[in-house]
């Protein structure tokens, strides 16, 4: 096992597996950490580097909220539009 996370010390680590072995690797799956795909790319050189599910979910839901929250505020806000102006016209406002 490795302890932490640097780049460097993880590949010194690796690169005590012989090149033919390390070669044989085609696909590696791992976060998006950026130090991550460099180990890849300096341990395994014939590997595709393959993000996984749950990075790809996580960062598409957290586009879909930024949006829906923008959404929201800009309802609220013509909602709020729209009865300050039927106070400023005297209009009965129907529920």
């Amino acid at each position: 096992m490795v302890k932490g996370t640097k780049a460097e010390a993880i590949i010194k680590i690796i690169h005590k597996i012989p090149l033919k072995q390390r070669t044989k690797v085609m696909e590696v799956t791992l976060g998006m950490a950026a130090n991550m795909g460099l180990i890849v790319k300096k341990s395994f050189p014939n590997a595709s580097l393959v993000i996984d599910c749950f990075h790809v979910q996580k960062l598409a839901l957290d586009a879909l909220q930024e949006i829906r929250i923008k959404h929201s505020w800009d309802a609220i806000g013509a909602e709020n539009d729209a009865i300050e102006y039927a106070r400023n016209e005297n209009c009965k406002v129907q529920c």
